[in-house]
């Protein structure tokens, strides 16, 4: 369901709670990303909000850039039990070992591939057609495609990219754009 901003405008309604959601909403959710680094970082944040709320992320966002080197692959990557510990104690990421270690195993894998391989990788996953969903009971939680995105990834030796996370990738990103067919970001 789209809802109606105070400004007047529709907007899908995850997007309304809160100003960050707006924000997040009207300039950034849905635009394409065709950049490795810019990839990594939403993949990374696409990763650390599995379980939690979007907005805890939203709202930690520059503090996750702080702690992990504005997510250049070459420096998290060779991150190592200082940097492990310093995370861990870090309260404005999440600390959550797992998706840590994640980042780290991931930004190591991005740097065996070719330099805009990740992004090739990642966008050969656009659906042919994507029909825009009305309500959110159209919008899927795992598509075919963020399935088989999830097992590339995987081979590739990246982590933590189940097919709920691949496709809220594919979402963030622009490689499908799932705005309500009566929102203004549509």
């Amino acid at each position: 369901m789209t809802v109606i901003g105070p400004d007047g405008l529709a907007r899908c309604g995850w997007a309304t709670s809160a100003a960050e959601y707006v924000e997040y909403h009207d300039k950034e959710w849905g635009k394409e990303i065709r950049d490795d680094v810019a990839l990594f970082e939403r993949m990374t944040l696409e990763g650390f909000q599995s379980g939690l709320s979007w907005i805890t992320i939203l709202r930690k966002r520059e503090n996750f850039r702080a702690a992990f080197a504005h997510f250049d692959p070459e420096t998290v990557a060779k991150y190592g039990t200082a940097d492990f510990d310093r995370l861990m104690a870090d309260p404005g990421i999440v600390r959550n070992r797992l998706k840590i270690n994640a980042t780290i195993s991931n930004a190591r894998a991005l740097l065996e591939l070719d330099d805009g391989e990740f992004t090739e990788l990642l966008w050969s996953f656009k659906p042919a057609k994507h029909k825009a969903p009305k309500t959110f009971a159209d919008v899927p939680a795992t598509t075919p495609e963020s399935v088989a995105m999830s097992k590339a990834l995987k081979k590739k030796g990246f982590v933590f990219v189940g097919p709920t996370t691949a496709y809220a990738l594919m979402q963030a990103t622009g490689i499908v754009n799932d705005h309500l067919s009566t929102c203004i970001a549509r």
